[in-house]
This record gives C-alpha cells, structure tokens and sequence, in this order.
C-alpha cells in the first residue's frame, strides 16, 4: 500500500487484517497509478480532454456542465475543508435523494480526501445513529426536507457534531456558504488504496456491515464492467432507479456515465410511473432499473416512446426469463441482467448484449473470476448447485467485523448466492443461499418457481419462500400479486399449480397459493422474502397452535 494521505486514520485502523483480505487480482492490467483521486478522474480529466461544456447532470431544476460541476464541487470541498474542518480520512454522511447536489457533495468530499457514507433517504433517525455511531461521524450533509431525522440524529448519535443542509435557503444553507468561494480546488493527494467510501449494506438481519472501497475500486468497476460489458458512449444519455446511496445507483448513474464523458439524468422520484414519463422527455439511451420496474413498465407502455433507449441494465436481483422475453417482444431490447453487492461495490457476473442467454446471469465480468463450490470449499461439478465464489480487482473489507471471516474463504469472496455453472461457462442463479427451500428431502430454489409462475398471463409479481410443515419440512407457498382483470379464487389457483407442474419438475410446484395487493419490496425495489418467510412461520405457527 502507498502512503496514505489521510490524517485520520480511522479507515486504515478498522481494515481488516491482511489475511482476512480477498486476493486483488488484474489490478497490473488496470495499471492505476500508486496516488490517485478518483474525483478528478472522474470529474476533473473530463475536462481536460475537452468535455467541459458537455452536460454531466440533468434534473428537473438544474442542469450542469462538467466545467459547473467541477466548480460546484470545488466550492463545496472549500466550504467542508475551511469551514467545517474536514481532515483527509474524515468520514462525511451524506442524507440527499438523486439529484445534482448530491453528486457535486459526493465528489467534494471525495476531492477533500474525506470517505463517503452515503444513506438512502426513506432511512430513520434509529438507523442513521447505527451508522453514525458505528462509522464515527461527525459531520453531515443532508437536503433540507430530510432534517426531521437529521436533527434527531443529532441529538442522539453521539459522534455526530455539525449538520450542513442544503436547498433551507437560510444564511447558513450549503448555498450560501460556498457562494463567496472560489471555484478551484487543489485535490487530496490521495493514495490509490486510501478509503474513499463506506458502503453500508442493507442487512435483513443484525447490525447493519460498512464496506471499506478505495479510490482505484470507483475506477475498476468503470474500467471492467461498464467498459468491457456495457460500452458507453461520450452521447450516452444514462437514467434510472436505483438510490445513489446503493452502490448499483452510484455506478450507473454516476461513475459510469463520468467515465464515459456522457451525461446523467437524475429523478428524484424514480417509480416505473416517473421512469416511464421521463423517458420519453429526457431521451435517455441507457436505463438502470431492477426486474420489478422492467415489469411494470411493460403493463403501462400504451405506446410510450421508448424508443432513445438502446441499453438495458438490471441487477438488484434475478431477471426472470419471462420479463426478459416480454421486454425483448415489446422493445427490441435484450435487457442486460447482472450480479453485484455491496461488498464487490458492482456487477462481477453479466453478459454483453450479443452473448446473452435468458435466464443466465452470464460470465464473469472481464478482471474477474468466479466459481461455484461446495461447504468445503471445492469446486463442485457443472450443473450442480453450489455456492458462489468470486474475486477480481475489487473486494469484500467490513469496517471491524467479525463477519469479514464468513464472506470471504481463502481468498474468494463467497457472496451468499446459489448458483449452477454450465459447461459453457454460463452462471445460473438459482437463490439466495438461506433463499433455498428444502421440501421431502428435495432442495428447490424459490425464484425458479416464481420465474415459471411469472410466465402465467395472470400474474404481475410473485414472491416464493418456505412455509414450515410438519410432514415435509417445509412446503413451497406463493404469494401473488394478479395483473388486472383478474380473480383470486380457488379455481386460479388449481390453474397456476397446474401450470407449475408442467413448467417445472412436479415436487417444485406451490403447494400454497395466497393472493395479495404488494409484495414487500426494499427501497430499490428487491423482493424482501424474508419478509415473506416470517408471515409464513407465523401462519405456520398459529396453525399449529390453534
């Protein structure tokens, strides 16, 4: 590792131990210099290469050249710095929903040699102390209309100090802070492995894990994915979902597009509703979304103009073949399907658009590897299933976890996944490992079934867990939500058990059906089965009692 350049050394202090580390590998083929930040890589090299008049953000109210943003980010790194006493290795949590000023405060405290902790704006004060406290904060940066939560964060967190909002229009509002600044900043002579980021994951369960990514890991996930799979253009208009508080937002709705040169389009409201309105406006090419929007969308088309799009990209959880197929019906677009997490910080498994294969995930992300092994962790034979093992130039460090041990074996990162590998070296997802349902002895992957149930013209989203049983263990239940027009009675669900059976293997068909208006969903839209799973205990429960 070089010198770091932060003077707080609180990242450096809780890395994990070296032996604990996944291995980096390709990272002499990246050829990242030893001092770097990625703020003026991807920002400020921009406009070196003759791009400062091109538009890097559009939203509804603000659209900045590269050359505004840099000086907006260069006003605010003053402001933090001089102001506010932001020391290299600082870390700064960021309360914003997707807009421009989020970004240009992202890449300020970046510049700055600061570390980002960016959180989802839909989080409350309780959950905001837990990352404060566990990432030792004490400075913020939140939009003005999410102060009720701030400001309770403040009074109870303990480590956090100062709170700086932005867009109150008050004498002390971000605004009017970095007015009087000036527009250059020299940025932090940051080392290439400092720590610029703490991604926290969303954690169903315990304590929420933050994490550690370097300066050069903004850039590998650039020059890897998004070069080698997706190919921008310099004339790519990118929009989408996902928070930029998500890593899967981050990259493509920002890193991604700066990278390329190209220009982001950030909605600060960004159901499949507002995604099919902004479309047709904006003429985005590039879309970023997860496999429930893809679906939506495809209900409310009615002749939408569509048709700037020209990539696809999903991830956040498995595309069903099914949506793939209708999406490719209605559009002419294959959707590019992916795998990331927080820990890899993108997608490490996805295919370019002429190499895909409904249904597959795809290959590994050119500088990465993956295998599929066993509990020992021995590579098990093709087409069987197994557990998910990667590693490439980016990596799993939990800020002091003890956790760090189960996610990473003997150098591989073991994301949680099931998955098969073809002899053609295709990935095949098949659950989330504590997804798996083990009924009479036989193991199915629930969304496999929910992928054959999304198949049925009556069905608009379906979620498939364990329901505890006394005789098999478990049996496969259903929840679905029916399109419109449709009845939930006892006759439809003969029919969609019917035709589970002659899409999947017969012990694989849903032994309990249940019609309901949503399905729990996370703020990017992921399916939350186990949320699913405790209802179904809990039914599984009062029954037995009763």
């Amino acid at each position: 590792m070089a010198k770091s350049a932060h003077v707080d050394t609180f990242a450096a202090d809780n890395l994990p131990p070296k032996d604990q580390w996944p291995d980096f590998i390709n990272l002499d083929r990246l050829g990242y210099p030893e001092r770097m930040n990625c703020a003026v890589e991807l920002v400020d090299r921009n406009i070196v290469e003759g791009r400062g008049g091109k538009y890097a953000v559009i939203s509804k109210d603000v659209r900045w050249t590269y050359t505004e943003l840099a000086h907006t980010i260069n006003r605010i790194a003053h402001v933090l710095s001089e102001d506010h006493g932001l020391k290299p290795g600082n870390r700064v949590l960021l309360r914003f929903p997707n807009s421009p000023m989020m970004v240009a405060v992202y890449f300020a405290v970046l510049k700055a040699g600061g570390i980002v902790v960016a959180t989802m704006p839909l989080l409350r004060a309780k959950e905001l102390v837990v990352i404060a406290r566990k990432a030792e904060i004490d400075l913020a940066v939140c939009d003005h209309r999410l102060a009720e939560d701030m400001e309770k964060t403040l009074a109870q967190s303990g480590f956090l100090k100062t709170v700086i909002y932005s867009g109150s229009g008050e004498p002390d509002s971000l605004e009017a802070q970095m007015a009087e600044k000036p527009e250059d900043f020299a940025a932090c002579d940051t080392a290439t492995d400092d720590v610029c980021l703490l991604g926290f994951t969303s954690g169903t369960t315990g304590e929420p894990k933050a994490t550690m990514h370097f300066h050069r890991d903004m850039l590998a996930i650039c020059d890897c994915y998004s070069k080698e799979v997706l190919k921008p253009q310099p004339s790519d208009v990118f929009i989408g979902s996902p928070p930029l508080a998500f890593t899967f937002g981050l990259g493509g709705l920002v890193l991604f597009p700066f990278r390329a040169g190209a220009t982001a389009i950030l909605l600060e409201r960004a159901g499949p509703d507002d995604l099919l309105e902004a479309i047709p406006f904006y003429k985005p090419s590039v879309v970023f979304t997860a496999p429930t929007a893809y679906r939506a969308i495809l209900q409310k088309l009615n002749g939408a103009d569509i048709s700037s799009l020209r990539k696809c990209v999903s991830a956040g959880e498995a595309l069903p073949k099914a949506t793939f197929e209708e999406w490719k019906a209605a559009t002419g677009i294959s959707i590019m399907d992916g795998i990331g997490a927080t820990e890899m910080l993108h997608i490490f498994i996805a295919a370019r658009e002429e190499e895909i294969r409904p249904g597959s995930t795809g290959k590994p992300v050119p500088g990465y590897e993956a295998r599929v092994i066993d509990e020992n962790g021995n590579d098990v034979p093709d087409g069987t299933p197994g557990r998910l093992a990667v590693r490439g130039p980016t990596g799993c460090r939990y800020l002091a976890d003890e956790r760090q041990k189960k996610y990473v074996e003997n150098g591989w990162n073991v994301t949680g996944d099931t998955y098969i590998r073809d002899e053609d070296g295709y990935f095949w997802y098949q659950a989330r490992s504590d997804d798996m349902i083990i009924s009479s002895g036989y193991n199915i992957a629930g969304p496999e079934v929910e992928g054959a149930l999304l198949t049925h013209p009556a069905v608009a989203e379906c979620g498939v867990v364990g329901k505890p049983d006394p005789d098999r263990g478990q049996i496969v239940k259903a929840y679905i939500v029916l399109k419109p027009g449709n009845t939930g009675d006892a006759a439809l669900v003969k029919e969609l058990q019917d035709f589970a059976k002659a899409e999947l293997a017969p012990y694989k068909y849903p032994r309990a059906v249940e019609f309901v208006d949503r399905l729990p969903r996370t703020e990017t839209g992921k399916l939350q089965r186990f949320a699913l799973r405790t209802i179904a205990a809990d039914e599984a429960g009062d029954r037995a009692a009763s």
